[in-house]
């Protein structure tokens, strides 16, 4: 009789230690989720503001230039959803980058080299802030799945995060599956 008991105080110990422990983790997942949308938003904004000093540094041909300002205005301000003003802008930049002539007419600016090298270690933190952000999500949102995660509630009010897809490549290359990295070297 005494053993009973002993040995149910002891399982229902042991599945308050594991039920704790499964919230806990869940919490640490959510402030993950939320580190790496801090991050994501900050390498966001920063390939936002070379793409804007890029378009006002008078190296591009006047259009390229109002289209790339235009796509940075308004992935900055947040008029349309930030996934489509971002991609956007991607596409902005691309456009630039694969107009004929443009590493030549920029090879005479020491400025423009400096740009570029800019963009591109923006736009490589871009695509790996986002990777980071996304398997964060992936982590979580499979943790808050689980049977006795979803019985119990154990991720509480908190909403479940969502993926931020973009495209964020700065030159299209048809021989890639589009999960290279961006570069502006193709």
């Amino acid at each position: 009789m005494l053993t009973d008991l002993l040995l149910i105080v002891a399982v229902v110990i042991l599945l308050g230690v594991y039920v704790s422990w499964r919230a806990g983790r869940i919490d640490r997942l959510h402030a993950r989720v939320e580190g790496a949308r801090a991050a994501l938003d900050a390498a966001l904004l920063r390939r936002n503001c070379v793409a804007a000093e890029l378009a006002s540094s008078g190296l591009l041909d006047p259009a390229t230039s109002v289209l790339l300002a235009e796509a940075a205005h308004d992935a900055r301000t947040g008029v349309r959803p930030r996934e489509l003003a971002e991609s956007d802008l991607s596409r902005a930049l691309r456009a630039a980058f694969t107009q004929p002539g443009f590493r030549v007419s920029l090879s005479a600016s020491g400025r423009a080299e400096e740009l570029l090298t800019e963009l591109e270690a923006a736009a490589h933190q871009v695509f790996l802030a986002r990777k980071f952000y996304n398997d964060a999500v992936a982590a979580t949102n499979a943790a808050r799945r689980r049977p006795l995660a979803r019985l119990l509630r154990l991720s509480g009010r908190a909403t479940a995060p969502e993926f931020f897809d973009i495209d964020d490549s700065l030159v299209a290359d048809p021989a890639s599956d589009g999960a290279d990295m961006p570069r502006l070297t193709g």
